[in-house]
């Protein structure tokens, strides 16, 4: 999350604010000038996206003209972030208006038992937070940092890998259970099992030839597998080659760093540091990793971890942090944690719940180590 835009008006501070509630059938849209008590709402349907996208800027001229606003009006655009994504904001900008991406779950809501939600209620909500917003009340939202083409590109090579070898491992465990069902237990993965498969040489527990239908089953899971498998080579070979420089430089940077392999590296740059952070404490809250603590009169409570952001980010910082105290048994964050779970014994939640504070910190030292080249404290460098 970034709130670093800054509200500049046009000398008499007149804003044209125009909200976007997104659906795949229809958008609301919502435009506010300051000068009338409620905002007005519309609705666009267009089938396709630039001309739905078309017609929200032929709504903007059209109530520039009824209300009389200069030519030269300030118009800014905002809308919760979800499948869209960011083209909507790119579009817009490059028609020099501004547009601003909104956290959804940043936005107030009123805390009745039963409230009324409604697609016209939420464009109303949005355009009020978004005036407020440009006049300085940043508690009214939170405004996603939009990365750059290439860098959201970039993502689908790391994000493909993991699905593939996912769908690789799902094949293979179906494989493995169909055959258990008749007794054989055939190793799935051998790259030879297609082939005996084909020659009817695997058999059920008894010697008996697999069922027809079994077998065709069979059969067609292992097209699939080796079409999958065969993708996922591809993209092996094509997958560091085709990142751009600068990232490619900073996941060879963190791949010299024992316990953190080149895949690994290559998520953890695609994915959390293709941006920058001011402080270790926006690392933090971009990663979901800190903590929430309800301390409201007498009653103190820890809720766990704000668990915000990307959810990719989080599970592999775990991962990397138990990989880390395998690895790094010298640096200061594995003595840290050695500290405070030596006495726990067997008490695996205790060490769960300190595994999530080394992963947090670890993802900050990650990030000085890229920004600033500061090796993490006792941390060993690969042996070239």
């Amino acid at each position: 999350m970034r709130i670093d835009q800054a509200y500049t008006d046009n000398g008499d501070g007149l804003v044209l604010a125009v909200s976007l509630e997104l659906a795949a059938a229809k958008w609301k849209v919502a435009l506010h000038d300051g000068r009338r008590e409620k905002p007005a709402v519309h609705t666009v349907a267009q089938p396709q996206a630039a001309a739905r996208l078309q017609e929200v800027l032929d709504l903007i001229e059209a109530h520039k003209q009824k209300w009389l606003l200069p030519a030269d009006v300030r118009i800014a655009v905002s809308y919760e972030a979800g499948q869209d994504a960011f083209w909507i904001c790119r579009a817009l900008q490059t028609r020099h208006i501004a547009c601003y991406v909104v956290d959804p779950a940043s936005i107030p809501v009123e805390r009745q038992k039963r409230r009324a939600k409604t697609d016209r209620l939420d464009a109303i909500k949005l355009v009020v937070n978004l005036r407020a917003w440009l006049r300085g009340e940043r508690d009214r939202m939170h405004v996603v940092h939009m990365p750059s083409p290439q860098d959201e590109a970039s993502r689908h090579l790391i994000r493909d890998r993991g699905q593939l070898q996912k769908e690789v491992l799902q094949h293979r465990d179906r494989m493995r259970k169909l055959l258990v069902t008749l007794g054989c237990w055939d190793e799935v993965g051998h790259r030879h099992f297609a082939d005996r498969l084909a020659r009817e040489e695997v058999k059920c527990h008894d010697g008996a030839p697999l069922p027809p239908e079994v077998r065709e089953r069979l059969l067609r899971e292992c097209e699939r597998l080796s079409l999958a498998q065969k993708q996922l080579a591809a993209l092996e070979t094509t997958r560091q080659a085709s990142l751009p420089a600068p990232a490619r430089q900073r996941c060879d940077d963190l791949a010299r760093l024992k316990g953190i392999g080149e895949v690994g590296a290559s998520r953890l740059v695609l994915e959390l540091f293709w941006r920058g952070f001011s402080n270790r404490r926006q690392v933090g809250a971009c990663t979901g990793l800190v903590p929430q603590p309800y301390d409201s009169g007498e009653s103190q409570v820890d809720q766990g971890i704000s668990k915000q952001g990307n959810r990719r980010v989080r599970a592999l910082l775990i991962e990397m942090a138990w990989c880390w105290l395998r690895f790094q048994p010298d640096s200061a964050l594995t003595r840290w944690f050695n500290e405070r779970t030596q006495g726990t014994g067997p008490n695996r939640r205790a060490r769960r719940i300190a595994i999530v504070a080394i992963a947090r910190r670890l993802a900050i030292a990650l990030w000085r180590y890229l920004k600033d080249g500061v090796i993490p404290e006792g941390a060993e460098l690969k042996s070239t």
